[in-house]
């Protein structure tokens, strides 16, 4: 007589999962802060670095009372309010309130751009990429991979605060005070933790990071806008709708004031709840919002690679152009003022000298047109740099198991690079020349600016250039293309302030353009500049000709 052995078979994953929605979420932080061990520290680093950067800058450009005092009259004033932030900042301008009033705003936008990019990466990536639906099938419950996205976003926002905290009031600058720089750091903390609750619900709608990301950024674009226009208004009641003009107006090193901190700590309790709640109304890889249904016969544009890469690269590319139009209208606006404001400060004098220039608006928009190229940049880069995702999220593979040829595939994504790129500064052209011309009242300073703005599109050229070189030689290190805005941006812009030698200019692609239109116009490094590009972007697309596919 033989004993039957009974094994007991393990309880489904899915039950152990399901019995507890924050299941593995430790884990998953863990996991995450593991996958961000570069990423993270960098975007930290240099924003702290940044606002160090800055305040040291104001101790040294502003350092008698007179400049500050003029500097005082031209933010006072429309364009300036719109640009910087509330007037009450102007009553008492020392250094920790030029700091809170010019910075703050425009640091939100950025702290809240790593937050979202934080939620869409660690969320609605990993469903798009059917990693999340793997994770799942184990002991992980439904809600752990958006509590783990949260928790390192408000990890990443705190210790932003802290070292801004503490390296703001380890400065020793007069009115940078510790309880002031306290205040700034957790302000930071506040506004990123707001729009990392806010992306919480946008990945629940789209089925696409790209989506999401676009509805979370168009939201802090929106926010920044009513900042803007509540604090041109006479009673500022429109930036009360904003969590940016919540944190503003807690007028850092003026007042001190902590409470419109907890209206973000309630807006972002709320938004995180609701992105809770509405990521059981679906299921995994999907979104709330039901795609579009398309048209049953593809256009004739989309039959072929070119047109195909412009429908996936459309969205990013209209929000770009639509962005940079209304940067260039806001730079364009105090171009009249230009003179007022920055001509009794010696540091910007010698900058804008040597640039040259009929006069200091000419000189201040070629400053202003680095600023606003470098933000071209960064979509160039991410153009340049989406074959390289198409890649490991394996989209690539069926498409070039086709007639379809590697040159012609990534020519298409380039192309669509290129000459976006040149569209983004032909929209900043057109905004910062008309706005810029009716400030001034000189109309023949639209077709100046314009032109100006696209002398720089060569130096996008070669941006894509090197991205595709990265892409198809050292595809692992493909991210390395970010430097070249990064770089181009430090040296180029506040080089010129900070004085940086000229050859450290010239490793910059746009070190080489001509600084319309306050120089004389020079064909031959543009034409240069076309030649590089294109041997950049055939050395590239060699070497991807050259290596195997990678799969993710």
């Amino acid at each position: 007589m033989t004993t039957a052995t009974v094994t007991k078979a393990p309880a489904p994953t899915g039950a152990v999962a399901g019995g507890n929605a924050l299941a593995g979420t430790r884990t998953l932080i863990r996991f995450n802060l593991r996958r961000d061990r570069v990423r993270l520290p960098v975007w930290i680093l240099a924003l702290f670095l940044g606002t160090i950067a800055t305040a040291s800058n104001y101790k040294e450009l502003y350092a008698d009372p007179e400049d500050r005092a003029n500097v005082v009259e031209t933010m006072d004033s429309p364009a300036g309010l719109a640009m910087s932030g509330p007037r009450h900042y102007l009553d008492d301008y020392n250094f920790g309130s030029m700091l809170g009033h010019q910075m703050l705003g425009f640091m939100a936008v950025l702290v809240g751009l790593m937050s979202v990019l934080i939620i869409t990466r660690h969320t609605r990536t990993e469903e798009e990429t059917n990693r999340a639906e793997l994770v799942r099938s184990t002991v992980v419950g439904r809600h752990a991979h958006l509590a783990a996205a949260l928790s390192v976003a408000v990890l990443a926002n705190l210790v932003l605060a802290l070292l801004l905290a503490f390296g703001l009031s380890g400065m020793g600058i007069e009115g940078i005070d510790t309880g002031g720089s306290l205040l700034y750091g957790f302000a930071h903390a506040a506004v990123g933790i707001v729009f990392a609750a806010v992306a919480a619900v946008t990945v629940q709608i789209t089925a696409h990071a790209r989506g999401a990301s676009g509805m979370a950024l168009a939201v802090i674009g929106v926010a920044y806008v009513l900042r803007a226009a509540g604090d041109v208004g006479s009673n500022g009641a429109l930036s009360w709708l904003s969590p940016i003009g919540w944190v503003q107006r807690t007028y850092v090193y003026v007042d001190n004031r902590w409470w419109p901190l907890l209206l973000c700590l309630v807006l972002a309790v709320l938004c995180a709840a609701a992105g809770f709640a509405l990521s059981t109304r679906r299921d995994v890889g999907a979104g709330l919002r039901a795609s579009r249904l398309g048209s049953p016969v593809a256009s004739e544009a989309l039959t072929r690679p070119f047109g195909f890469a412009l429908r996936l690269h459309r969205g990013v590319l209209i929000g770009f152009g639509a962005g940079l139009f209304l940067m260039g209208v806001m730079y364009g606006s105090i171009l009249g003022d230009a003179e007022d404001m920055l001509g009794d400060i010696d540091e910007l004098q010698e900058a804008l000298d040597r640039i040259g220039g009929a006069n200091v608006a000419e000189s201040f928009a070629a400053m202003v047109l680095v600023v606003i190229t470098v933000v071209a940049v960064v979509y160039v880069v991410m153009a340049a740099l989406r074959p390289r995702s198409e890649e490991t999220a394996g989209r690539a593979e069926p498409l070039l198991a086709t007639g379809l040829s590697r040159a012609r595939w990534v020519g298409s994504h380039l192309a669509v690079a290129m000459t976006g790129g040149t569209f983004l500064l032909l929209m900043a052209g057109l905004g910062f020349g008309i706005s810029g011309a009716a400030s001034t009242g000189d109309g023949g300073l639209f077709l100046k600016l314009v032109g100006a703005a696209l002398a720089y599109a060569p130096a996008l050229w070669v941006t894509a250039g090197v991205a595709v070189v990265f892409f198809g030689w050292f595809p692992r290190a493909s991210a390395a293309a970010w430097i070249v805005p990064v770089y181009a941006f430090v040296v180029g812009y506040l080089g010129q302030i900070l004085q940086f030698p000229d050859w450290m200019n010239n490793l910059s692609p746009l070190g080489h353009v001509p600084q319309l239109p306050a120089a004389d116009m020079n064909w031959t490094p543009l034409l240069l500049l076309t030649l590089i590009a294109a041997g950049l972007t055939w050395l590239g697309i060699e070497g991807f000709r050259r290596r195997d596919l990678e799969t993710k």
